[in-house]
């Protein structure tokens, strides 16, 4: 089958790795408590799980992020996604976990290992793509004293993932971490642009850069006569940014998602 849109894809940094422009989050797919966005929704079944994820492959897309804080999102991937494994880039996280109701931390070399060994079971690999330090806001702490990035590496030299960085909260924990990774997760949006100077540093040093919160978990949406595709043409202009990460279950907002991806990456201003 034809796809929808030809997304066009950008590589991750110096990993290797090749991303379409537009990520599909995955939270969706399997927490539905203290999350953050506008409107409550209902985790949906796996007919309509598999139909958006066929629908995003069609449409180009070929990255996924999920966490195991994102309750069964890991799990229900797996199950979904067998047989297709090797259309998708896949990007998971360590350090979070969501346990009745509530998040904890834990960054221990014991626990960072033992989380990519469970994302393996879960997900159904014998590799993840991108593994990442899921902060807790203490970027700097985590990076120089708990012991995770260096216990990515090692796992990286293991062969059980493909590359390594952390989604950070902080410009500091930002621009300390871009020399010691192969990628970072930053956020970027109309109304917070204050980690721009990561990403210019990222592109300087060839790390990679993934977007998240780029329409503000959704908030962004009552902002302009067409917020999604002013906030993706903006980021999408800056050269170090590889991906844009949006969470949707919604094939309508994929859709248009898509679209506005496509039409700013490739410098198509619409008129």
């Amino acid at each position: 089958m034809a796809p929808e849109l030809e997304l066009p894809r950008r590589r991750l940094g110096r990993t290797g790795i090749k991303v379409s422009v537009l990520g599909l989050g995955t939270v969706k797919f399997g927490r539905d408590q203290g999350v953050k966005y506008p409107q409550g929704f209902t985790i949906p079944d796996d007919r309509a799980a598999r139909a958006l994820l066929d629908l995003a492959r069609d449409l180009g897309i070929n990255l996924l992020d999920t966490a195991p804080a994102y309750g069964v999102s890991e799990a229900r991937l797996g199950h979904l996604l067998r047989g297709a494994r090797e259309h998708w880039v896949i990007c998971t996280k360590v350090g979070e976990e969501f346990e009745a109701g509530v998040s904890r931390h834990d960054f221990s070399p014991h626990h960072v290992r033992a989380s990519v060994e469970r994302s393996l079971r879960r997900l159904q690999t014998g590799v993840l793509d991108i593994v990442l330090i899921h902060s807790d806001g203490n970027d700097e702490l985590i990076i120089e004293q708990s012991g995770a990035l260096e216990t990515l590496a090692e796992l990286k030299r293991e062969g059980k993932l493909r590359s390594f960085g952390i989604s950070t909260k902080t410009v500091a924990g930002g621009l300390r971490a871009a020399a010691r990774c192969d990628l970072l997760m930053v956020s970027w949006n109309l109304a917070d642009e204050t980690h721009i100077p990561v990403i210019d540093r990222c592109r300087e040093l060839g790390t990679g850069v993934l977007i998240k919160k780029a329409l503000a978990s959704g908030h962004a949406l009552a902002a302009g006569d067409d917020p999604v595709r002013a906030a993706f043409a903006r980021i999408l202009a800056h050269t170090g940014v590889g991906s844009l990460v949006i969470g949707t279950i919604d094939p309508d907002h994929l859709r248009a998602n898509a679209r506005a991806a496509r039409a700013a990456a490739l410098g198509d201003s619409g008129d």
